[in-house]
């Protein structure tokens, strides 16, 4: 009996589905997070009686056919291109990047990584580090007689020292965009690395080029919905036990069979 698999397929589906509904949840709290949406596709399709097959010797031809499906496999589980709401924090190392684009930093193995968690920090030496330690590929020092920086709206970095009243520059930030950002690859600790479907780093200046700019002061909070996100969980518990009754019915049609005499 077909229908047991099949519904079986179906519960493996909509327990994924409720897997990546929790990890949105979970995050919805992360700095910049953006969620994930689980997406599907029917199987391989049994043909028993193709559309448009000859019937008879003056050419009638079968208008639907019968053509049985075998479940449903994931085919996807993307993450939304959505940005979350800008919180003033007022601590002059925190960047929320308002638009398109992300952060690139250097991993210890000196591969690059990219980020829109913008909670920055100074490092021992000076240097601007992500709350991980990793350094931002830009290479800015602060320098240790700093007063104060400000960073402006297109990535530059100013410090401001006593007894001068103008500032020095003493770097550019800059962002990187891809042409696909869904094919990005997750790292966790909010980061991600360049694959062959998200397409080579493109660096800009922020503001140009369809990047967006950087708002000093502020964070990116979570863009999870969590109204939208318990729906959703509803709709696939809902799901699930559809397709567990689908799975008990068959059952019971079994066990009828094996009563006949």
């Amino acid at each position: 009996m077909k229908s047991l698999q099949i519904a079986a397929t179906g519960m493996a589906a909509q327990q994924m589905r409720v897997e990546v509904i929790s990890n949105n949840i979970a995050n919805m709290s992360t700095a910049a997070y953006r969620p994930r949406t689980a997406e599907f596709s029917d199987l391989m399709y049994q043909q028993y009686l193709t559309p448009g097959t000859i019937t008879s010797q003056v050419g009638t031809l079968v208008p639907a056919g019968i053509q049985l499906g075998t479940g449903v496999r994931p085919s996807t589980v993307s993450m939304e291109i959505t940005q979350g709401a800008l919180r003033e924090t007022g601590s002059e190392l925190d960047l929320a990047i308002d638009g398109a684009g992300y952060l690139e930093i250097t991993l210890p193995s000196g591969d690059p990584a990219y980020t829109r968690d913008g909670k920055l920090n100074r490092s021992a030496d000076g240097e601007i580090v992500t709350s991980d330690g990793f350094p931002l590929a830009d290479g800015i020092v602060i320098p240790d007689d700093a007063r104060r920086i400000s960073i402006s709206a297109d990535g530059e970095v100013v410090a401001y020292f006593d007894g001068e009243p103008e500032g020095q520059p003493i770097g550019t930030i800059s962002l990187v965009q891809f042409v696909n950002e869904k094919g990005l690859e997750a790292m966790g600790g909010n980061m991600f690395r360049e694959t062959e479907a998200s397409g080579t780093p493109n660096q800009l200046v922020p503001g140009t080029e369809g990047v967006g700019f950087l708002r000093q002061g502020y964070l990116e909070d979570s863009a999870v919905d969590v109204v939208k996100e318990i729906s959703d969980l509803i709709e696939a518990q809902r799901g699930y036990e559809l397709n567990s009754k689908v799975i008990t019915a068959s059952d019971e049609m079994l066990a009828a069979t094996t009563r006949l005499r």
